[in-house]
């Protein structure tokens, strides 16, 4: 059974029970953000990041830490592009199975293999990369308790083609479409499930937004936003060039995807 027309009113729900997390961006402006779970993949992300190069979009992909240390080579390449980073936890297991220092020591082992695959400096990524989206989404009170004392900033979503079930990919690009409005947050998944379609439901949702004058940015733009947003490290906003980006002297070239 698929669930897909259900996520809109789960998201009208659970936002303003829990207005901690980051659902939506602002009304205001017809900007989104275009989100990855699951990766980095070696098969399919390098087919993403060609669709992603050639419409020049910023998205934003939340990692598990198994898959960056299976797939070093393609989460740097995403690096690279600038794209942002965020965390998924080390397995993909919901955190509401997790001690908190089980869960805390999956957060850490992601961050760790971040830096180890992006030749970063490890307390840098430490401070700096700490947007996470709980797997499945589950989390309970006393999980977001956990992850403000530990200063992390809990993403979640308002669009969800449930891609992971391989609907097909003219049905979960339609459902992003007909789902999408200004502030949205989509979500698909690059990984082991559903990542067979995520190119091609990239490559068919990017130029119809793009006509219908959205504007994509990173998650953490749309923190930038909140005006309530919480305060990160000595910074909310991204790494900074002199800190993350000293062992990344260039940036990959753009591909010819067409």
């Amino acid at each position: 059974m698929q669930f897909a027309p259900l996520y809109p009113l789960i998201h009208k729900l659970l936002k303003p029970a829990f207005p901690q997390c980051l659902w939506a961006g602002a009304a205001a402006t017809k900007t989104i953000a275009l989100t990855f779970d699951d990766g980095p993949h070696p098969l399919h992300t390098p087919y993403l990041l060609e669709v992603l190069d050639h419409y020049q979009i910023q998205a934003s992909f939340f990692w598990l830490g198994v898959c960056v240390d299976r797939s070093p080579e393609v989460a740097q390449a995403i690096w690279q592009r600038g794209h942002w980073i965020g965390l998924h936890g080390y397995h993909h297991r919901s955190f509401t199975l997790l001690s908190p220092q089980e869960l805390q020591q999956s957060l850490l082992q992601t961050q760790t293999a971040i830096a180890n695959a992006c030749q970063l400096d490890l307390a840098a990524v430490q401070q700096q990369i700490r947007d996470v989206r709980p797997p499945n989404g589950f989390f309970t009170p006393q999980i977001l308790r956990w992850l403000e004392q530990w200063q992390y900033r809990p993403v979640m979503w308002s669009v969800v083609p449930e891609d992971w079930v391989r609907p097909g990919v003219a049905v979960a690009a339609e459902r992003v479409l007909n789902q999408t409005q200004a502030g949205s947050i989509i979500v698909l998944h690059d990984g082991y499930c559903g990542g067979e379609d995520v190119a091609q439901i990239a490559a068919e949702i990017i130029p119809r937004l793009l006509d219908e004058g959205y504007q994509f940015v990173t998650v953490d733009e749309l923190w930038q936003c909140r005006c309530t947003a919480p305060t990160v490290g000595p910074t909310a906003g991204p790494p900074t060039e002199a800190t993350i980006h000293s062992a990344a002297s260039t940036r990959s070239s753009k591909s010819d995807w067409s």
